[in-house]
C-alpha cells in the first residue's frame, strides 16, 4: 500500500483548517451597531444626551409660593424655556427701612445666580441671609410647578410647542412683550401672559431705577401687575406717586395686548 507523502498530509490538514475557520465566521452574528439594528436586535448603549427642548422640557412663566422670612415675604417668578431658566425675578421682597437697601443689592445678584445655576441651589448673598433663603425656597417651588406643568402637557398635548403663537381665537396661551415706553424717569416695558383670552400674568421687564425710582418702582409695579390681571385690559388706574411709571406701564401693556389680538 502506498504511503502518503508527509508534505501532502500537511497541505490537506491546512486546507481543512482554513475551511473550518471560514465556516465559523460565516455563522457568527454581526456585532456592530448598524448590523444589530438591521437585524431587529437592540443596539449597544450609547452616551446619553441631555434633551434640548424635547418632551418633558418645561416652557413658560411660573410664580413660586411666597416664602415667609423674618423681614417679610419673598416670592420669585421664573421663566423656563426648553427646560432651562432664562429669567428669574422677585415679585415680592422685604422692604422698608434697611430692607430696601438689602433688597436692592441682593435680589439682582440672586436673579443672576438662578439663571446661571439653572436651579435653586444658589449661594446666599452676603448680608442678606434671610432674603436669600426665602428666594431659594420660592424659586424651588416655581421650578416644581414648571416641572409638573411640563409633565402634564407632555401627556395631554404633544404639539404644545406652538403655545406662544396661540391655538386659535380664545384658546391657547400667549406670552407677549410690549414695546418699551419711554418716561421721564426711564423706560417701562411689560410682558403679559394671556390664556383662554384672559390676562393671567403680567410683569415689568423694565422700570425706572436708581435713587428714588427704586422705591417708587418697588411699590408701584406689583400694584400695576395686580390691577392689569384684575381688569383684564390696559384700562387701569395710575398708582399714587408713580404717575409716569403708571403711564408707561399701561402704554407698554396695551401694545402687548394689541399683539395678542386685543
Amino acid at each position: 500500500m502506498r504511503k502518503s507523502h508527509p508534505v501532502r498530509r500537511a497541505v490537506l490538514a491546512g486546507a481543512a483548517t482554513v475551511s473550518g475557520i471560514v465556516l465559523l465566521l460565516s455563522l457568527k452574528p454581526a456585532s456592530d451597531p448598524g448590523s444589530a439594528s438591521a437585524a431587529g436586535g437592540a443596539a449597544p448603549p450609547v452616551a446619553a444626551q441631555s434633551p434640548q427642548g424635547g418632551r418633558g422640557a418645561g416652557s413658560g412663566t411660573v410664580t413660586g409660593d411666597a416664602a415667609r422670612t423674618q423681614y417679610g415675604p419673598v416670592q420669585v417668578r421664573v421663566t423656563v424655556s426648553g427646560g432651562k431658566i432664562t429669567r428669574a425675578e422677585a415679585v415680592q421682597a422685604p422692604k422698608g427701612g434697611q430692607s430696601d437697601q438689602v433688597t436692592a443689592d441682593a435680589v439682582p445678584k440672586l436673579n443672576r445666580a438662578a439663571v446661571a445655576a439653572g436651579n435653586a441651589d444658589i449661594d446666599a448673598v452676603s448680608g442678606a441671609t434671610y432674603t436669600s433663603a426665602g428666594y431659594a425656597k420660592s424659586l424651588q417651588s416655581a421650578l416644581d410647578k414648571a416641572a409638573a406643568a411640563a409633565g402634564s402637557n407632555a401627556g395631554s398635548n404633544a404639539g404644545a410647542g406652538a403655545a406662544e403663537e396661540g391655538a386659535g381665537a380664545g384658546q391657547g396661551t400667549q406670552v407677549l412683550t410690549g414695546d418699551a415706553a419711554q418716561t421721564q424717569y426711564g423706560p417701562v416695558q411689560v410682558r403679559v401672559t394671556v390664556s383662554g383670552g384672559r390676562i393671567t400674568d403680567v410683569e415689568a421687564l423694565q422700570a425706572p431705577k436708581g435713587g428714588r425710582s427704586d422705591q417708587v418702582t418697588a411699590d408701584a409695579v406689583p400694584k400695576l401687575n395686580r390691577a392689569a390681571v384684575a381688569a383684564g385690559n390696559a384700562d387701569i388706574d395710575a398708582v399714587s406717586g408713580a404717575t409716569y411709571t403708571s403711564a408707561g406701564y399701561t402704554q407698554s401693556l396695551q401694545s402687548a395686548l394689541d399683539r395678542a389680538g386685543g
